[in-house]
């Protein structure tokens, strides 16, 4: 959440770093974390289809003002605190880090405003008036629920930019959303997984179900990495219907275990799948940022976002005077979106296969959901030689893979 992404990751870039992290019409926008197909076809109107270059076309209106350097001042609100230490809040702190290194600002330039319940519009709200009293001209929303309050007070203070992680929603001038394209790297995860399985049956704690395409499209290129390299492996989903729950999350990985799966991946806020697959003596997959520092005698690799990649850009598109208001979906050819080195754990030929995987999606053109794709309810999606868009992926993935089984 996203609480997807799950997300700066490219220029924009869900870093879930956890959980925040965060669904449309396939001829419209993309969708975001935590958003249902049916919210995303209610507003997918007022947004335009992602173009070839991973960004989408304005809606409307042009280039904002440039502000010198001196005077910008970096607003950030971030749903849980950075102190949590792994999660999707905390690898979107380390990209406004990052940004803030490369960009040169002062630490007054930056005003950060954590714990902000992204169900309550009211603190939304407040946090963001706090951020422009306070001389805020650039704002980073990094949880999909502060969507509609930037919404409106980007009509409010035409002068602020508003930049929304995940969500669909944009202005084409002061209000833009942005995410990435996650599923390449948990493709990647998935060839991990899959060699190193030896019950064939893989676990994935997943915030949220079969209706949410940010997660969906996650468990599904984490599926078809696995089977890309084993076939006979399934992949086991637990639904904990929340980005951020620590006890649900541990209960969710422990029944995985249960069930005997031996490689536990997720698509959550916290490292307790990890710890979990630690204490049963099985292994795993981390997400948001590398949780090998939490589980070191568990985790294969973690599925990562460098979100200071997308924030980076953005101000210095401002400070250029080239922001353009368009919404941003970058991946792994851009640096957004990665998977941490491959531990020791990792099974033999692990490296090669990753590399080559790698290879393919950067290089050769290979965009995970390619051809014709058969479900686990034995229909099918796609079209031979033909690949699924990004709004697709983002915004009508309600299918799982056929090796997916649902628990």
């Amino acid at each position: 959440m996203k609480k997807l992404l799950s997300l700066l990751v490219v220029g924009a870039l869900t870093i879930s770093l956890c959980a925040c992290g965060g669904d449309a019409d396939a001829s419209k926008a993309p969708a975001a974390e935590g958003e249902s197909a049916a919210e995303a076809e209610d507003t997918a109107d007022s947004v335009d289809e992602p173009v070839e270059d991973g960004g989408q076309e304005p809606a409307a209106g042009g280039v904002m003002p440039a502000i010198a350097k001196e005077d910008i001042k970096v607003g950030v609100i971030h749903i849980t605190d950075p102190a949590e230490g792994s999660g999707y809040t905390y690898t979107h702190d380390l990209g406004i880090q990052g940004m803030q290194k490369n960009i040169g600002l002062e630490d007054s330039q930056i005003v950060r405003k954590n714990n902000v319940n992204d169900t309550d519009a009211t603190a939304i709200e407040n946090a963001i008036r706090e951020c422009i009293e306070e001389g805020c001209n650039v704002i980073f929303a990094t949880s999909w629920g502060f969507m509609d309050t930037c919404e409106a007070l980007a009509d409010e203070f035409p002068e602020v930019i508003f930049s929304h992680g995940t969500g669909y929603k944009s202005n084409g001038t002061n209000f833009n959303n942005y995410f990435g394209r996650i599923y390449q790297a948990r493709y990647l995860a998935g060839v991990a997984a899959g060699l190193k399985t030896q019950s064939n049956k893989l676990g994935y704690v997943a915030a949220m179900g079969q209706e949410n395409s940010e997660v969906t499209g996650g468990v599904n290129a984490f599926a078809m990495g696995a089977y890309s390299v084993n076939p006979d492996c399934e992949v086991y989903v637990k639904v904990t219907n929340s980005w951020f729950d620590p006890e649900g999350e541990t209960q969710a990985a422990q029944a995985l275990v249960d069930l005997g799966c031996d490689v536990i991946a997720q698509h959550c806020d916290t490292p307790n799948p990890q710890t979990v697959a630690e204490q049963n003596g099985v292994w795993g997959v981390g997400y948001n940022s590398d949780m090998a520092k939490d589980a070191p005698g568990a985790v294969l690799t973690s599925v990562m976002w460098d979100w200071s990649v997308y924030y980076t850009q953005a101000v210095q598109s401002v400070i250029d005077g080239t922001w353009s208001g368009e919404n941003y979906f970058g991946g792994m050819a851009d640096g957004l979106v990665n998977i941490a080195e491959l531990s020791d754990l990792c099974a033999e030929g692990t490296k090669e296969a990753v590399e080559a995987a790698r290879e393919q999606i950067t290089k050769e053109g290979f965009n995970v959901f390619d051809g014709v794709i058969e479900t686990n309810d034995g229909s099918t999606v796609g079209e031979e030689g033909g690949t699924l868009s990004d709004a697709d992926i983002t915004g009508n993935m309600n299918w799982y893979f056929k090796n997916v089984v649902v628990k």
